[in-house]
């Protein structure tokens, strides 16, 4: 089932789960008493306007220049040392680094990790500024929240329309999920790897979700699309800018990364499937250390700011304060396109569904 088109909506049941669950997880309103401060049993060191802090990102290399551009003009005196990798590398660097934690907060990286990083015990408790004016459902539901939302990405098919119509082919033969089995597509289309990249994983967990979750339907599918799979790249943005280059016919990447290849010049065409795309939400959040940097709160009241948003809402129509914007490539309203998501199911399920991911189809996995 599609979402509704009343954004309202949408945040009342952006994440879908049982109701026992909903009532005791995602749907709760956080009960906030004040924002800005940490849990008072954490150890402080330096200052909020000056430092050095070690942040985890999976946002696109170019957002995080122009998204760090703004933050470095207003707080010149806190140094930001960022490591930039696929969603999936990570967070198991995270998952990694747990006895013994480098980073000092995560900044743009899948709710569904975080998730799974909150029931390992690895984040601290943090109220950034003004995250009352963040919707419920996109953050944390504890009275402190573990981690807070900023936008939502989603599946989508970018298909290089000269090689598409050597293939005998028109965009009006490649709709949905089941125009990609497509005999004609076989080699043709390239995917990102779900174990290194939260677009592959998003993608992966919303067709199985698609069809029933726990069934094997899912599986089916994706064993028939692997045979015209070329090769499951490690970034989310990667299949795109292959399709852009003529390097495949057709890459399944991300709404942005797309619209990002066509705005460039390159002849691609965005679609987005029609039986719904899967999605997930990035977010941020403090990590639990025996030390936390007050700059890393500076950070993170920062980056959920209405400045910070109204970057974000540059790329992504979809923002976590339900202000969002528009941008070319929607036919439709975006919030219309995305499933029925039930991140608790995918945070849960990660590690089996990447376990069986790798088992069936691994063999077509780029190389690092």
């Amino acid at each position: 089932m599609r979402f509704l088109s009343n954004v309202s909506k949408l945040f009342s049941k952006c994440f879908k789960v049982s109701l026992s669950v909903a009532l005791s997880c995602l749907m709760l309103v956080s009960l906030l008493l004040t924002s800005g401060c940490a849990e008072k049993t954490a150890k402080l060191s330096g200052d909020r306007q000056s430092g050095e802090i070690i942040v985890y990102t999976a946002l696109e290399d170019e957002q995080v220049t122009e998204y760090l551009a703004v933050f470095n003009s207003q707080y010149p005196n806190i140094k930001v040392n960022v490591v930039r990798e696929s969603t999936g590398v990570i967070t198991a660097r995270l998952l990694a680094e747990k006895e013994a934690p480098v980073a000092d907060l995560v900044w743009g990286t899948a709710a569904s990790s975080l998730l799974v990083l909150d029931t390992e015990g690895m984040l601290e408790p943090y109220a950034p500024a003004g995250v009352e004016d963040i919707l419920p459902q996109f953050r944390s539901n504890k009275s402190t929240p573990t981690w807070v939302g900023i936008d939502v990405w989603e599946t989508a098919f970018v298909i290089n329309t000269v090689e598409l119509a050597k293939l005998g082919l028109t965009l009006n033969d490649i709709k949905g999920y089941s125009d990609l089995l497509r005999p004609e597509l076989k080699g043709h289309i390239v995917m990102s790897n779900p174990a290194s990249s939260g677009t592959g994983l998003l993608t992966v967990c919303g067709i199985l979700q698609l069809n029933g979750a726990d069934s094997s339907l899912g599986w089916d599918y994706l064993e028939k699309l692997h045979v015209n799979i070329a090769s499951y790249e490690h970034s989310g943005s990667r299949p795109a800018k292959m399709a852009a280059a003529g390097e495949c016919v057709i890459g399944i990447s991300f709404g942005y990364a797309g619209i990002t290849q066509k705005n460039n010049g390159a002849p691609v065409a965005i679609v987005f499937p029609k039986e719904g795309s899967g999605w997930d939400l990035e977010a941020n959040a403090l990590i639990k250390k025996d030390t936390i940097n007050q700059a890393a709160l500076t950070f993170l009241d920062w980056a959920i700011s209405g400045e910070a948003m109204d970057l974000y809402k540059q790329n992504y129509p979809i923002i976590a304060n339900g202000k969002g914007g528009t941008y070319q490539g929607f036919s439709t309203n975006p919030v219309d396109q995305l499933i029925d998501n039930d991140l608790v199911w995918v945070a849960d399920n990660r590690e089996s569904i990447l376990d069986e991911w790798t088992r069936r189809f691994d063999g077509k996995s780029a190389p690092r």
